[in-house]
């Protein structure tokens, strides 16, 4: 049979974390000491140098599309006066403090930060972490897409975020949550700061008939199956019409399992899945994603060819 394509996930900084110490669960991603990643700790370089080794195995796999280097990392405006919050013996506090004495000809008193230090302090880290995985996955992973960190809702609307991915990355990816169909401005200002297509990595709804809790996870509730096709065919219509995006991933395959108390809380008792947790498929909703699917390319040259 034909192998399906696929995506790696290489989780560098909660990986690095994990081993380093600090982190501490949130629902859907790792959590760090004051929403500081350890970006600019002295080992993250090396660790994330030696943890892509793993990917040399799979270099040449045509079936592999590209690699994350993380899931929804805490970017944010709040970043500087976060880094400088920590202790003063923190490797990211003296960053930030260095960082911003050098903004202001060494004046490093957190008095005079503004909103545009702030956000330049956020291209600058993610600049330094980008450099770092992209370099590792480069290395190792040479004939395969940066997809580079998944976001999430905090920073679909800075500029600065998107600006500092498009100078390392392949495509932006989003997970895209809180929306019944997608922001086209938000669409466009992503691929035009960035200068990239975009690919929505995570989208859902869960519905009422499926017997499960659904109290876990960020998608939208409905009544059922049928109405979670109904949101899957608008979202998507949405994502083609915009012209920027270039592909889409539905959160999961199957259903959180209620029994599997191992997993984080955001993945414990909803209705995520084109199956359930046992693997029985909801075929109201694949009714309706099959016509998208096999008609993507039709949809978007309808789309493209309408008039302005």
């Amino acid at each position: 049979s034909t192998p399906l394509s696929r995506t790696v996930l290489s989780s560098f900084m909660s990986g690095y974390g994990k081993k380093r110490g600090g982190t501490h669960q949130q629902a859907g991603h790792t959590g760090y000491p004051n929403d500081c990643p350890f970006i600019f700790d002295p080992g993250f370089e090396a660790f994330c140098e030696n943890d892509a080794k793993r990917l040399d195995a799979s270099k040449e796999d045509p079936w592999v599309i590209g690699n994350f280097s993380d899931n929804e990392l805490p970017w944010s405006r709040r970043m500087l006066e976060n880094y400088l919050n920590l202790p003063d013996t923190d490797s990211g506090h003296q960053a930030a403090a260095q960082w911003l004495q050098g903004r202001h000809h060494g004046n490093g008193d957190p008095s005079v930060i503004t909103a545009e230090d702030r956000a330049a302090f956020l291209g600058f880290a993610l600049d330094r972490y980008l450099s770092i995985t992209c370099t590792a996955l480069r290395k190792h992973a040479p004939n395969h897409l940066l997809l580079g960190p998944r976001l999430h809702e905090t920073v679909f609307d800075l500029p600065e975020v998107f600006a500092a991915l498009g100078r390392h990355v392949d495509i932006i990816c989003v997970n895209y949550y809180r929306a019944w169909s997608p922001e086209k401005k938000q669409l466009e200002m992503w691929h035009r700061e960035s200068g990239r297509p975009i690919m929505i990595t995570e989208f859902y709804a869960k519905a009422e008939d499926s017997g499960l809790g659904n109290t876990g996870g960020a998608g939208w509730l409905v009544k059922t199956q049928r109405d979670r096709g109904a949101f899957y065919q608008n979202f998507t219509l949405g994502l083609i019409e915009s012209k920027c995006c270039v592909g889409w991933s539905w959160h999961r395959y199957a259903d959180n399992d209620p029994d599997d108390k191992k997993v984080d809380p955001s993945n414990r008792d909803s209705n995520k899945g084109i199956v359930s947790n046992r693997y029985e498929p909801f075929t109201e909703l694949l009714d309706r994603m099959r016509p998208i699917n096999q008609q993507s390319y039709g949809i978007s040259r309808y789309f493209d060819s309408r008039k302005p």
